[in-house]
């Protein structure tokens, strides 16, 4: 039972919640107003700080009859891939992923997402097309390049989510998971277009590899590698908070790439002439030449660290 208190007014039907189909999810959410839940419970639905804090911890169980008309529609969504295959070790995968989603258009107001995550779903074409030159000449991977482009991250994480769940190609046999999401602005922590910088985010926490291979790498890209949104106990919660998490959920080595929240993060002002393409280039070359090494390396990544999840 979940009890709206903000803003403080009667809810009017709305056009209910979205979820990704599950046959096993049988249970109701049902949200109402402070009101009804006060009726429902027989006393106020609100408690201040110090009462919640008094409360002692445990389950408690009421029982009530709900009469309600449900009505149900199906929406349908589609995750977009492409596939080039590898030579030696085409049974091995690298996974290059973004989100193509966004939040669309409210009343008359477009919510354009050039960065979130237009910037992510260029970088993955961009680096389709560099592969698919490389095999034309004769300079094709070993590995299996999987270009994933995700729908329903903005709605939690959705269209990864079935991929991990439905996967089209072996999750044990996917060496990597390279997620690309907003690579093409400067985040508020930096200042001016002449950055040198992009984040790197849950390269450690299930391989020993992955660290190493990126900063060698980089050696030649000469970019600021900033980790400090590696950190589990950072309470922004990057790590699970784009599509990599869920490969990283089933054990599939995983980078986020990522640029930073900015003053137009979820705004109709994330607007493709604010997008740094000089800079965004490098990001994408950095990446494109991690996937290149990692595809073509003897061995597929380590996974020698279990998955951590911290109490929120």
């Amino acid at each position: 039972l979940v009890v709206n208190t903000f803003p403080r007014k009667v809810i009017t039907p709305s056009k209910g919640n979205m979820y990704l189909t599950k046959p096993t999810s049988s249970f109701a959410v049902v949200s109402v107003s402070e009101a009804i839940a006060s009726a429902l419970l027989g006393r106020t639905a609100t408690l201040s700080t110090e009462q919640l804090k008094a409360v002692n911890k445990g389950i408690y169980y009421a029982e009530t009859k709900l009469m309600v008309d449900k009505v149900t529609n199906n929406l349908e969504s589609s995750n977009v891939i492409a596939v080039l295959e590898g030579s030696d070790k085409k049974e091995e995968y690298v996974v290059l992923s973004s989100h193509y989603d966004h939040l669309g258009k409210r009343d008359t107001v477009i919510y354009y997402g050039a960065d979130d995550d237009g910037s992510g779903t260029t970088s993955v074409l961009q680096m389709a097309e560099a592969f698919a030159k490389a095999k034309k000449k004769g300079n094709g991977p070993r590995r299996t390049i999987v270009f994933l482009t995700v729908s329903g991250e903005e709605k939690g994480l959705w269209g990864s989510q079935y991929y991990s769940e439905h996967p089209l190609f072996s999750l044990a046999n996917t060496s990597v998971n390279l997620n690309t999401d907003m690579v093409g602005r400067v985040g508020a922590e930096y200042k001016g277009d002449t950055s040198n910088y992009v984040y790197v985010i849950g390269e450690d926490k299930l391989s020993s590899d992955l660290m190493q291979i990126t900063d060698s790498i980089n050696v030649t890209a000469k970019m600021e590698l900033d980790r400090r949104y590696n950190d589990l106990s950072d309470p922004n919660r990057f790590y699970y908070r784009s599509d990599h998490y869920n490969f990283a959920k089933v054990g599939v080595p995983i980078i986020f790439y990522f640029d930073g929240v900015h003053a137009d993060y979820h705004k109709p002002t994330d607007t493709v002439e604010k997008i740094n393409f000089s800079l965004m280039e490098k990001r994408v070359r950095l990446i494109f030449n991690t996937a290149w090494v990692m595809a073509n390396r003897d061995n597929m990544m380590k996974r020698d660290k279990p998955l951590n999840i911290p109490a929120r």
